[in-house]
This record gives structure tokens, sequence and C-alpha cells, in this order.
């Protein structure tokens, strides 16, 4: 079970520092806002793993704060990118 834990660690942490990489050299703004996108998907896997390894609920409300966020965050990025392209 341990190499488990760790191997999802290491693929958890090598998805966050690809995104993160992404947001700092993205060569436009929309590839910037997929990867934080990407990163909050991230972000809530970890913490969901985490809470299935120690069996226990306490970061559910930021589990569903995150997906809030990602999901306000996709909406208002998409209303911005249409409201560009009609004009």
């Amino acid at each position: 079970m341990t190499v488990v834990i760790v191997i999802a660690g290491v693929l958890f942490g090598a998805g966050a520092v690809g995104a993160l990489w992404r947001i700092i050299r993205g060569p436009s703004a929309l590839d910037r806002i997929i990867a934080s996108d990407v990163l909050v998907a991230t972000a809530m896997c970890a913490i969901g793993a985490e809470m299935a390894i120690n069996r226990h609920t306490d970061n559910l409300p930021v589990l569903l704060g995150l997906a809030l966020f990602g999901i306000v965050g996709s909406v208002s990025v998409a209303r911005f990118i249409s409201s560009r392209d009609d004009a």
C-alpha cells in the first residue's frame, strides 16, 4: 500500500509541476487558464486521495470550494472569450 501512495504522490506532484510550468511559460492567456484548471483538478484529486488514505472527511468543504472555484472560473473565461470573439 505504501508503494501505491508514493507513486500517486509522485504523479500528483508531476501533474502540478507541469501545470505550473504551463502557467508560467504559456504562450497565450488561454493556455494559462487551462493550466490553472488542471492545477485545481490536481489539487482536488490529491486532497481526495489523502482523505481516502487517512479515512476521514475533514477536507470535504475544501474540495467543494475548489470545485466551485473551478466551475465559476471556467464559465467566466468561456464568457470572456466568447464576448471577445463577437467584437
